[in-house]
């Protein structure tokens, strides 16, 4: 999802948003009881870009790698929250501080404005299902239970209608862009370990089966298409992907023909006033560029200058997490902020050239933290937003030459506000269930940096480094947990972790560590938070000379590396700490370097 930008930190202050696949997907076990499900779809749908409307028809192969027989289904159907009444309209109505985009507008839609998707028919392996639309999720009676390893067929009918955009998807946003497509077909939900995700669409994100993907979208011939995929018929379309002599047919109407392999999601967006530019990544994908022609000449050199930028961006995060595994990646002009998804992200066009480089590398970063590593965004919302963020901000920083650690300064900042605020829930939240908007936001995007920022300071700079490309490596197409992480964590620092990922990622516990007294050659330090962590200290002596200190934290059986004079473990049970320096001392400063998430750093210095 779009970056929050650091420019609204003092408001957010106040509060207290057919080619194959390098790396491809297996069912090989990341541990001795892993598995995951697979989907391969084909779709074809048919446009009508006066009425808004489609027509649909989808063919889905489900694979079940589970241990568990299956005796119904659920699909997806996200265009129905943009109707009077939805779920996602009466929360808005209803939280203290609505999505501004949203608001009460879907209250207000006319038949004619609305989104849906309706099924006509359904079947299983040939044979009729009886199936019920519930909101926005399909509940599915199946005519014969699926066993595990079995493999069967759904063929699918449906009709729909584009929304005016809202959210994420729809038509005429409010930059001209015609049509904006994500989560536009019946999308197949999810069965892991924890069951069936069936979670309803009222605000947050989603969660997808891995599969190949083959669809064929027919439009007027004057529009252009980017998203998701590879287009398999340039010859036959044009607009700017001609490999060669051209065959376009004499028609009103073309069929762009895409395939993507092993992605949990397909995107599109359309227009027909889109300029489409190229950018090649040496050893790298092509950067496919789509983008209003109309727009005034200082944005569409916003545009032109934000290209050899976004070649910088990829090689960065595939130099800094791992290599990225596909032969494209399309930035698409499509409203609305800015939104990851599979091989492309959706963005504003209008903005200034920095903030649009920021909302593209956000959003790119989500390829790797979300759409290649795949965490359920519904439960683990932070480990996608917040590490997305982190390296995002990195990146920029490093294009731009900006100073990384005033960022962090100010994302330390702003968690902080909402940890004293009263109004923070613990990270295990689920997405939709916060009492309030801009909670969530900090929490995910915020709070979730800071708990990777952090756990440098607890194992080190270079351990961290390893761990994020170790956790890419290791967990790549196969949804992984908090858990997950902080055992490569755990592995590639030889610390044990688990208490930062309870405390920091479970609770709602605080940092908050004092120096309570000076007496001569002694310090006393105390612990007024409940959160643990281990402790950096400097010492300033009478004779104005300086040393640093290391205090390891008992329960992490271990040491980051460091050059502080290292002193005895400290328990956290222990509310006060007391050691001897060598020489009289004169001041002490907890966290010299400002990378420990304390709430009360009036207190670190004395």
């Amino acid at each position: 999802m779009k970056r929050l930008f650091l420019y609204t930190l003092c408001v957010t202050i106040l509060f207290i948003s057919c080619k194959g696949v390098s790396q491809t997907s297996t069912n090989a076990p990341a541990t001795p009881h892993y598995w995951q499900q697979h989907v391969d779809y084909k779709m074809e749908i048919d446009m009508d870009v006066k009425t808004y409307q489609y027509k649909g028809k989808q063919q889905l192969i489900y694979t079940n790698n589970s241990p568990d027989v299956l005796h119904r289904v659920f699909y997806h159907l996200y265009f129905n929250a943009f109707q009077p009444g939805s779920e996602m309209d009466v929360r808005s109505r209803t939280i203290p501080d609505p999505d501004r985009r949203v608001g009460d507008r879907i209250s207000k839609l006319q038949p004619n404005e609305i989104g849906y998707i309706k099924v006509n028919s359904l079947k299983q392996n040939g044979i009729d299902l009886t199936h019920k639309t519930v909101g926005t999720i399909l509940e599915v009676t199946l005519a014969k239970p699926i066993q595990p390893g079995e493999k069967i067929t759904f063929d699918m009918l449906f009709d729909a209608q584009v929304p005016v955009q809202i959210r994420r998807s729809g038509r005429n946003n409010s930059e001209g862009v015609a049509l904006s497509m994500a989560q536009w077909y019946p999308k197949l939900a999810e069965y892991d370990v924890d069951g069936w995700h069936t979670d309803p669409y009222i605000a947050r994100e989603f969660y997808g089966v891995w599969g190949d993907f083959d669809v064929k979208i027919t439009i007027d011939k004057n529009y252009t298409i980017g998203g998701t995929g590879y287009l398999q018929n340039p010859n036959e379309i044009g607009h700017g992907y001609e490999t060669g002599k051209l065959n376009v047919p004499k028609t009103n109407k073309l069929t762009w023909h895409f395939t993507a392999p092993n992605v949990h999601d397909f995107t599109w967006a359309a227009d027909p006033k889109y300029t489409h530019d190229t950018m090649q990544v040496p050893n790298g994908p092509l950067l496919h560029f789509f983008y209003k022609s109309t727009m005034p000449k200082e944005k569409l050199d916003n545009w032109k200058k934000l290209q050899p930028l976004s070649v910088q961006l990829m090689q960065f995060f595939s130099e800094h997490i791992g290599k990225y595994p596909y032969e494209q990646y399309s930035v698409i002009q499509g409203g609305d902020g800015g939104m990851e998804y599979a091989m492309c992200t959706l963005i504003m066009g209008e903005g200034t050239l920095e903030g649009t480089l920021g909302t593209t590398s956000h959003e790119m970063a989500h390829t790797w933290f979300q759409f290649l590593l795949a965490t359920n965004e519904s439960k683990d919302y932070w480990m996608d937003e917040g590490f997305a963020q982190y390296f995002g901000e990195m990146a920029e920083a490093s294009i731009l030459n900006k100073d990384f650690n005033e960022v962090l300064e100010g994302v330390y900042n702003v968690y902080a506000s909402l940890a004293l605020s009263g109004k923070e829930q613990p990270l295990t939240t689920q997405a939709d269930r916060f009492n309030y908007n801009q909670a969530y936001s900090i929490s995910a995007y915020y709070k979730g940096m800071v708990f990777l920022s952090q756990l440098g300071y607890v194992m080190g700079e270079d351990a961290l480094k390893e761990t994020i490309k170790t956790y890419f490596n290791t967990w790549a197409f196969k949804h992984p947990k908090p858990s997950d992480f902080i055992r490569v964590a755990e592995k590639v620092s030889g610390l044990e972790l688990d208490w930062y990922l309870t405390d920091f990622g479970q609770t709602t516990n605080t940092i908050d560590y004092g120096v309570k007294a000076i007496e001569g050659n002694t310090v006393t330090l105390e612990r007024v938070g409940l959160m643990p962590m281990p402790i950096d200290v400097t010492v300033t002596y009478m004779d104005g000379t300086t040393e640093d200190f290391y205090i390891p934290l008992r329960m992490m059986h271990g040491e980051k590396p460091t050059n502080a004079t290292k002193k005895t473990d400290w328990a956290w049970a222990y509310p006060t700490y007391s050691f001897e320096t060598k020489k009289e001392v004169k001041s002490v400063v907890i966290d010299p370097k400002n990378l420990m998430a304390d709430i009360n750093k009036g207190n670190n210095k004395k």
